[in-house]
């Protein structure tokens, strides 16, 4: 594989969310090893350290104009990576999800003309499974993949998806999602003292937006039917606001099992506190919150659903979707067996540090831009 230093330009969303925080953890690693990288998007991405050499943020204004029935930001997308992309000579273009990043990408690239970055497209799901089947948008999809020079999706799963719900003819690449743990920057009882957590309580860690394919109402559905529910505290490291979800907390008389913290938390300061994870997505591509939660070594809990078992193997307790009682019943049975979950959370984290590390990843990703 050759080893020049690119110029690489990244679009992706600022917010919580996989595709976020993989594609900004993915442009620092790019900057380490010696490639510039740029940035694109309408705010800072929330893991983005500007101070680190090689870094480059380029925000770009949502559009505003009369003329329109509703702001825009596609084509402004499209004008700024053109800009940089010709000043910058910038030989990739890596998107994460295909509308609007990819069709922004190629409305650059037509921009650029001659010699413009090749398009890497990286799916990490919501194209495939909520907009794909929407005839509103699957043209736009399709030929925005059509057009991209390579391109990777983060699961098996979700790369087979991808070839039921369009038309392509051309290779789908594989590279998985990863992550590198942050050291805390406080104790495991520090942490556990400031949430108010019990000597004998078992603080169960769900990280998620909170969109409504994380179904967070069978999250608390499941915590509600535990056996040991007085036992336990959930803690929801929240990318999106709760509030929908305060009155089923009511409802379930689960007012003081619940805590939450919304926006940016420090997740390495919460999962090595935490007990176990709990996550109860209808759809899931990868689940980069159940590899955070293994880089950890805590047992995991959760639906075995789309690339899920790709990443877990056999070191979780996997069930059918909707089955809220298995789920609450593996959750007693780790509380009830701690060394059954120390180990279980242990062979988690072997799994995720023998195949799921930036050292792992990384490399592949820059392969696929040197092969095209």
């Amino acid at each position: 594989m050759e080893s020049r230093p690119l110029q690489i330009g990244i679009t992706c969303f600022p917010l919580i969310g996989g595709s976020g925080i993989l594609a900004t953890a993915l442009g620092t690693e790019l900057a380490v090893r010696g490639h510039e990288v740029h940035f694109f998007s309408y705010a800072k991405p929330i893991r983005l350290d500007l101070s680190a050499p090689r870094i480059h943020f380029h925000q770009v204004s949502v559009g505003q104009n009369s003329v329109f029935p509703c702001p825009d930001y596609t084509l402004p997308l499209a004008v700024k990576m053109a800009e940089v992309g010709r000043s910058e000579k910038l030989n990739i273009f890596h998107v994460h999800y295909a509308v609007p990043h990819a069709t922004a990408a190629f409305l650059a690239t037509e921009m650029i003309g001659e010699g413009a970055p090749k398009i890497v497209t990286t799916l990490h799901g919501t194209d495939t499974t909520l907009l794909g089947p929407n005839p509103q948008y699957r043209a736009a999809i399709e030929h925005a993949l059509v057009h991209s020079d390579a391109v990777t999706t983060v699961s098996q799963s979700l790369r087979q998806q991808t070839y039921e719900t369009f038309e392509l003819r051309k290779e789908i690449q594989v590279v998985p999602n990863f992550f590198t743990p942050p050291t805390p920057a406080r104790s495991r009882e520090e942490v556990r003292r400031e949430l108010g957590i019990g000597g004998g309580e078992f603080l169960v860690v769900h990280m998620s937006n909170l969109r409504p394919v994380k179904r967070i109402d069978l999250l608390l559905r499941v915590v509600a039917s535990s056996g040991r529910r007085d036992r336990i505290k959930l803690l929801i490291l929240a990318g999106g606001a709760f509030a929908p979800y305060q009155p089923l907390v009511h409802e379930l008389g689960l007012q003081d099992r619940v805590i939450v913290r919304e926006s940016a938390a420090a997740v390495e300061d919460y999962l090595p506190a935490a007990d176990a994870g709990l996550y109860t997505s209808e759809a899931e591509s990868f689940g980069l919150s159940i590899l955070e939660t293994m880089f950890y070594a805590k047992p995991v809990v959760a639906f075995r659903i789309g690339g899920i078992p790709e990443v877990v193997s056999d070191t979780a307790y996997l069930h059918e979707f909707g089955a809220i009682e298995k789920m609450a019943a593996s959750l007693d049975a780790l509380i009830d067996s701690p060394d059954a979950a120390r180990e279980l959370g242990e062979r988690g984290r072997a799994r995720a540090e023998e195949n799921f590390t930036a050292a792992r990843i990384v490399p592949r990703y820059e392969a696929v831009y040197f092969s095209i």
